[in-house]
């Protein structure tokens, strides 16, 4: 390489890899077709809010059964159970280890169905459990940028 000539590595390949990764544990953990769903996560003051819906709204398989996983899904995090996403994203995500030790006072997860698909809300008063839940949305939508999208407010927003 010539004098004063800096070489420069793209990151993708690596980024893309993880990317790729996660779309195949995630096809054995969630039932529905990443390629025809988008996730969204809309941080809130006091959590936030998980929404999976179908691209196509006519597309009843798809929005039943992300209906009947983020209804599991649900009731498994308040049990304190996030051992899909642990699969899905490995035990190291962050705010994993904060969520799971929440209690159902410390943390209320709510489910709801949405005319394309459903949500799940999170919400709590303590700043750890808010700090968490905001980490562990940025990872999601770092892991799942192919299929994820940053959250705001719209029509179909349920709040408590």
């Amino acid at each position: 390489m010539p004098a004063g000539v800096i070489a420069v590595y793209a990151a993708e390949p690596a980024y893309e890899k993880r990317l790729d990764e996660v779309a195949e544990r995630g096809a054995h953990v969630m039932p529905f077709d990443l390629e025809k769903t988008i996730h969204i996560f809309l941080k809130t003051a006091d959590g936030g809010i998980q929404q999976v819906i179908a691209k196509d709204t006519s597309d009843t398989e798809q929005i039943q059964l992300i209906r009947e996983h983020l209804l599991e899904i649900s009731v498994e995090f308040s049990q304190g159970n996030f051992s899909r996403p642990e699969r899905i994203h490995g035990e190291s995500m962050p705010g994993l280890t904060v969520l799971k030790s929440a209690n159902s006072e410390q943390l209320k997860i709510e489910y709801h169905e949405l005319p394309e698909g459903a949500q799940i809300n999170y919400s709590t008063r303590l700043s750890s459990f808010i700090s968490a839940i905001h980490q562990w949305f940025d990872a999601q939508l770092s892991d799942h940028a192919r299929h994820a999208i940053p959250g705001h407010t719209h029509k179909h927003m349920h709040h408590k």
